[in-house]
């Protein structure tokens, strides 16, 4: 109500203001007739006013967080009353009630100017009020000088957010920005005090502890050169969330969290063709093997934001499946579940389930991947990951199941441990269906996964928390990484674009060193590498290769509509590999398997295959 009856104060003393300002330029007073006038209108304007600013929402808004939007709310209103006010004193107050001296159009419009000016200054006193409280409040609590990296948009929003939270415990200094055109400038009241070059002599002079990465689009590449540098400084650094909760508003200061290894691997944003995907995904029964496990768990949280008709989460731990399950009917209550405990060993009961469910899509995840650890059960590998995968591929054959994705490693090039040489002879399986059956089988290469079950970052975390050492095998190590994010988004975006046969490649980007992803997670952890966490290399294990093959650059791999999937070579043939597997299974019958020799076997298959003619 007191701000109903300023704005009226305000407004009428407004056009009283303009009299004097029109007629002073003149030399002469203000006519009497004209104010009579005036006055005489009053009666009409005011509760049309009032209706006008309650229209434009000067009554329900929160003027102590205004902002440029509310100016506009602003204009509108005062524009709306001077628009009514002309109706009122030249069409009805001057023509019927008091037609006295005519009031200049002049008054009018520097009285709405004048208005304008002091209702939107009383709101803006509002606001400077309440900026100037937090300051207070913010100078009064234990704040962490803070550098905000990105003197763009992004940046302007965190560091207001900020200030409106003077107990987020960061007090912004400066920013940082590699644009020329913004040094020197002010962004949000702050100031751009250099870029990237000279984030040394800025931490030192400010005595900065925080820098925060407001970047949401920046490439992993710029991610991981400003955090190292940082980091290196003994600064803690700060990343603000993705660029679609930027665009929906959603960004507040307890969003802000910390860099993760994730930011630092230098990869690019994934695209993926939501219309293809949906169109083999939506309204089919979709199963998943493996599906409580990291992969297979993604998987089945990504196939469902397409809308399958149905979704079997097929795995061997009750536990995970339970835990998979209970998420997804919790996210995608109306989404047909069906939790199915079986082992893809087990033929009869793999077969029972395809009768049942008679999926249109398989997903096959479910796989033996610990190199290390199949290089001591042999067996156990052969059993699950080649014959396995038989039975699983054999019942899609059976049922007609439209497409079938099975999840590889890049190990299965050349392969040199027990692991690799299974999941190509699995590769192998699946080729050689895919010539007899309707079924579109294919298969997806991928290395590393940054969290997934045997990964070597779990392992590291680990050992920081307990103080160390970090143990790496060899200082040249060096391996390919994904997130599981990814990764499932190009393995659903590959089962889209097969025909049949293909074994699909996904681009890793660039190699990462082992010692030099140990080395970002102790900084990350806080702590120096070498100094407060060692650092031990232990040799290299059973199996594993110093560095794994380049799959987008090796012959013959040819280029698809996507650019991070490729298609390896086609070594596809009439031979067929009923003998292959009549060796394995016999040295899975006697329990005398030999690593050296599984492996030989599997690649002079390979080579048999590649010089094998092929059908015309």
């Amino acid at each position: 109500m007191l701000m109903i009856l300023f704005d009226q104060v305000v407004s009428v003393g407004a056009v009283f203001l303009a009299l004097l300002v029109r007629y002073a330029f003149e030399g002469r007073a203000v006519p009497d007739g004209v104010v009579q006038a005036y006055l005489w209108s009053l009666p009409f304007i005011i509760p049309a006013r009032v209706a006008v600013f309650s229209a434009c929402g000067l009554y329900r808004q929160v003027w102590s967080q205004a902002s440029l939007p509310e100016l506009g709310q602003i204009m509108a209103a005062t524009t709306g009353d001077a628009v009514l006010a002309a109706i009122v004193i030249y069409g009805l107050v001057q023509h019927w009630i008091y037609p006295g001296p005519f009031m200049p159009r002049s008054i009018l419009i520097i009285a709405w100017m004048l208005n304008t000016a002091c209702i939107g200054g009383s709101r803006l006193v509002l606001r400077l009020r309440r900026e100037w409280l937090l300051t207070r409040k913010s100078a009064a609590g234990m704040q962490h000088p803070t550098l905000v990296f990105g003197a763009g948009d992004a940046g302007a929003l965190i560091c207001r957010e900020i200030k409106r939270h003077g107990e987020s415990g960061y007090r912004v200094v400066g920013f940082l920005d590699d644009d020329p055109a913004k040094q020197g400038m002010r962004v949000a009241g702050v100031p751009v005090l250099g870029s990237r070059k000279d984030l040394g002599r800025i931490v030192k002079q400010h005595k900065i502890t925080h820098l925060i990465i407001a970047m949401p689009s920046a490439k992993g590449r710029a991610v991981r050169e400003i955090s190292s540098l940082a980091l290196d400084l003994g600064v803690h650094v700060k990343v603000l969330p993705g660029l679609y909760e930027l665009v929906e508003g959603r960004v507040s200061v307890s969003q802000i969290r910390d860099v993760q290894i994730e930011d630092l691997l230098g990869r690019e944003e994934v695209s993926v063709d939501l219309e293809a995907i949906a169109a083999y995904l939506s309204g089919e029964t979709v199963l998943v093997t493996g599906a409580g496990g990291s992969i297979g768990s993604e998987l089945c949280r990504q196939i469902a934001q397409f809308g399958p008709r149905r979704l079997v989460l097929l795995g061997h731990g009750e536990n995970s499946i339970y835990d998979i399950h209970l998420e997804l009917r919790e996210k995608y209550p109306d989404l047909d579940l069906v939790p199915v405990i079986a082992d893809v060993k087990d033929k009869a009961r793999i077969d029972t389930v395809f009768d049942e469910f008679r999926p249109g899509v398989v997903f096959h995840a479910a796989a033996h991947k610990h190199v290390p650890l199949m290089e001591m059960n042999p067996t156990e590998a052969i059993k699950n990951n080649v014959f396995g995968t038989l039975n699983v591929a054999q019942a899609a054959d059976r049922v007609g199941v439209g497409r079938f994705v099975m999840l590889s490693s890049d190990k299965a090039v050349n392969p040199t441990s027990v692991m690799g040489a299974t999941k190509r002879a699995a590769e192998l399986v699946i080729q050689w269906l895919n010539r007899q059956s309707k079924t579109v089988f294919v298969a997806v290469r991928f290395g590393n996964v940054l969290g997934s079950r045997g990964s070597v970052v779990p392992l590291f975390q680990r050992q920081i928390a307990a103080g160390g050492p970090v143990t790496v095998t060899d200082p040249r190590m060096v391996r390919y990484f994904m997130t599981i994010p990814e990764a499932v988004q190009l393995v659903i975006q590959a089962g889209a674009m097969g025909t049949g046969g293909e074994v699909f490649v996904l681009d890793m980007g660039e190699p990462v060193k082992i010692v030099d992803l140990a080395r970002d997670l102790i900084r990350l952890s806080g702590y120096e590498p070498d100094v407060d966490i060692p650092i031990v290399f232990t040799g290299a294990r059973p199996g594993e290769k110093l560095y794994e093959e380049l799959l987008t650059t090796e012959e013959g791999t040819r280029a698809t509509s996507h650019e991070r999937i490729f298609i390896a070579p086609d070594s596809s043939s009439d031979v067929s590999i009923d003998g292959l597997l009549a060796d394995l299974w016999c040295d899975v019958d006697t329990g005398c398997v030999e690593n050296d020799r599984l492996v030989s076997l599997v690649n002079s298959y390979n080579r048999e295959r590649r010089h094998a003619p092929l059908r015309g």
